[in-house]
């Protein structure tokens, strides 16, 4: 059994992809082209937004939504440590300070009241995290957001799909960044990524940023960058999003097993998905106060699974001028010392699943 299966089967799909590679290959259009004008018009009517703008990755994605909005240094940006480096990275190289809150302890998604309390005269935006598939409370962030005149950012980078009183992430803030990274459950052959929103105006800059600033051709209006989107991966993912819900309904599937059996296993938590939301699970995650060995027991069972974010980036050297030390942030630092990945997928049937919560009960009872 395998933790993630990214390789695409010569079935409808690997014929589908084939296709774009030859039609490619024959026009030359390497860049830009139809498939990328296709892929961001479908991109954007799926998610529900007037706008999608095809990037680079989805770091450059987050990167290009604060850029585009002027955050520079001085400004702060609220957002949750417990994520990977990209959602605070792309503010510091702003010059911006990240501004990192707790966690809400079951939901594992960022804490509207430490987001409350974090916010000062330099707060500029606040960047919630919607992790492992799961949609942060939007309602009071973007209420929180309304008192405060502040912008809201979705970094939707792991929940493509998922919704929120029936409306998709990615929708429910000014704008998102998205990553379409291999792992991802909508993702291509290498590195890309997308903005969502429903601002022209934040549209049309961040169209010039991933251009070299462009407004036409060898005419730059401001300094921007080369950061856009390969019409290869942009014809891959418009091949893909045929598939992407019935994936992600088969994910929910494997899930509910995994909960269904999980949940009467009185060592492991399994993470809160909040009323109102549908996720996607990008990831399945349990806590268990002994992770490490539980993960070596399963390996030694033959079952794989992967440790995310064990340093919260409030702890990591690279933000220590922060000084947001061991202790500031509790419900973020115990996840993280407790969390672990199960495999889940759409490659996975539901006697894997089924295979893997027979060893976790028998690994939990190994470890006692």
């Amino acid at each position: 059994m395998k933790f993630m299966d990214l390789i695409v089967k010569e079935e409808e799909l690997g014929k589908e992809i084939e296709g774009v590679f030859a039609e490619i290959m024959k026009t030359g259009q390497y860049v830009g082209g139809h498939f990328v004008d296709e892929f961001e018009r479908a991109f954007a009517s799926w998610v529900g937004t007037e706008h999608a703008i095809s990037v680079s990755s989805g770091t450059d994605a987050l990167k290009y939504i604060l850029w585009a909005l002027g955050i520079k240094k001085g400004d702060e940006v609220i957002t949750p440590s417990l994520t990977f480096i990209a959602t605070a990275e792309t503010i510091a190289l702003l010059g911006a300070k990240p501004v990192f809150v707790d966690v809400n302890p079951e939901t594992f998604l960022i804490d509207p009241e430490s987001v409350g309390k974090a916010v000062t005269e330099r707060t500029k935006a606040i960047l919630p995290v919607h992790i492992f598939g799961s949609v942060a409370d939007m309602d009071r962030i973007n209420a929180m957001a309304a008192k405060h005149g502040l912008a809201v950012i979705e970094d939707a980078a792991q929940a493509h799909g998922a919704s929120y009183k029936g409306k998709k992430a990615g929708s429910l803030g000014l704008s998102a960044a998205f990553s379409f990274y291999p792992t991802k459950n909508l993702s291509v052959f290498g590195e890309a990524g997308a903005v969502t929103t429903d601002s022209r105006e934040i549209a049309d800059r961040i169209t010039m940023l991933k251009n070299h600033g462009q407004k036409d051709s060898y005419y730059s209006v401001f300094l921007g960058e080369n950061g856009r989107m390969d019409a290869l991966q942009a014809g891959i993912l418009l091949k893909k999003m045929k598939y992407i819900d019935s994936w992600n309904q088969k994910r929910r599937e494997l899930a509910s097993i995994y909960r269904e059996r999980l949940s009467k296993v009185e060592e492991i938590k399994i993470q809160k998905i909040p009323e109102g939301v549908e996720p996607v699970y990008h990831l399945f995650v349990v806590l268990h106060q002994e992770r490490d060995r539980l993960k070596e027991e399963l390996k030694r069972m033959g079952i794989p699974s992967r440790i995310y974010y064990p340093v919260p980036l409030h702890l990591q050297p690279v933000f220590s001028y922060l000084k947001c030390n061991r202790g500031c942030l509790p419900n973020t630092e115990r996840i993280s010392s407790q969390l672990l990945a199960l495999p889940i997928g759409p490659w996975m049937s539901k006697e894997d699943v089924l295979n893997v919560c027979k060893a976790v009960k028998k690994a939990v009872i190994n470890l006692k």
